[in-house]
């Protein structure tokens, strides 16, 4: 048997970090992300590292892990290895020294999501001690080929805007996610991170679309840019409790769909919780169909 020497490193400079995001993006391209992703997501933690793993000095992997204000208990850990150097012991090396670097910033729990249809990575993820915590469903719309939404007129008393003309709205719109959040199964132990974290963090994307109320912001939803600029992602749909099962999310939806149709979007995906069923029914209903979704697992961050 060939020995594959197997090596670890920090990246320290905007190539590597540029390789890191490129091997990532090549392994999960109905993923990917952009440099904007990126910086949201940095500004989303309290402390964020990246690494490459190399077979005979070959970059064949990366890992991202991050804390973040929301879960400071977890780290989020995002581990890729490019197809034709798995089972090499890369993957095994990158989440080593994901785990080391979360039990240095004082955290126990590493969280990996993978993709439904991987099931060699979920196995993966198993024997080394994980274990599932919930699993999303992947919906797809074909914009150009669905038939075109129904009038996006919102219920009696709400009116839809972009937050993009009414940032001065932004505190309703954490108070909208501070309460609804939480109720997404599988997120319930997240907690609202500072205002300003929010904004820049989550509050963004292609197009961000407020529900408002006689001034008063009782639901959001956003869309998040593919780096290809043909699709867009559904980042989340998020209404007041006090304001659900009035036909927001659908105005919201529709909102989206009517947008991504007039400037050239031609698919739009989404995730939902398998719980999730209201959220489920809507995408159903305006045409979404199935595709691979996620599984989000949890396990154990030991030091060597």
């Amino acid at each position: 048997m060939t020995t594959v020497t197997v090596t670890v490193r920090i990246c320290s400079s905007s190539a590597e970090l540029e390789r890191s995001l490129e091997i990532y993006n090549k392994v999960l391209p109905r993923r990917a992300a952009t440099s904007e992703d990126i910086a949201a997501w940095k500004a989303s933690a309290t402390a964020t590292e990246e690494f490459l793993g190399a077979a005979d000095g070959i970059d064949a992997g990366s890992a991202a892990v991050s804390i973040g204000a929301s879960l400071p208990d977890i780290c989020r850990t995002f581990v890729t290895v490019l197809p034709g150097f798995r089972r090499r012991g890369v993957g095994s090396a990158l989440l080593d020294a994901s785990s080391e670097w979360a039990v240095e910033h004082g955290v126990r729990e590493l969280e990996a999501t993978v993709e439904s249809d991987d099931e060699e990575s979920i196995g993966f993820a198993l024997r080394r001690g994980f274990e599932e915590r919930s699993r999303e469903m992947g919906l797809e719309l074909d914009v150009r080929a669905a038939n075109s939404p129904p009038a996006a007129d919102p219920p009696e008393g709400i009116e839809i805007v972009l937050f993009a003309d009414r940032p001065e709205l932004a505190a309703g719109a954490y108070d909208v996610g501070s309460e609804a959040l939480p109720d997404v199964p599988g997120s319930e132990d997240w907690t609202p991170p500072p205002l300003e974290q929010f904004v820049a963090s989550h509050l963004r994307g292609l197009a961000v679309f407020l529900a408002v109320a006689d001034g008063e912001v009782v639901g959001y939803a956003k869309l998040r840019e593919h780096p290809d600029g043909r699709a867009a992602d559904h980042g989340m749909t998020a209404v007041k409790r006090a304001w659900r099962g009035r036909g927001i999310a659908t105005s919201l939806k529709l909102a989206e769909i009517t947008w991504a149709r007039a400037n050239g979007i031609e698919r739009l995906t989404a995730s939902n919780e398998e719980r999730n069923a209201p959220m489920l029914r809507i995408n159903e209903s305006l045409g979404y169909r199935p595709a691979p979704g996620r599984v989000y697992l949890r396990g154990p961050a030991t030091a060597r």
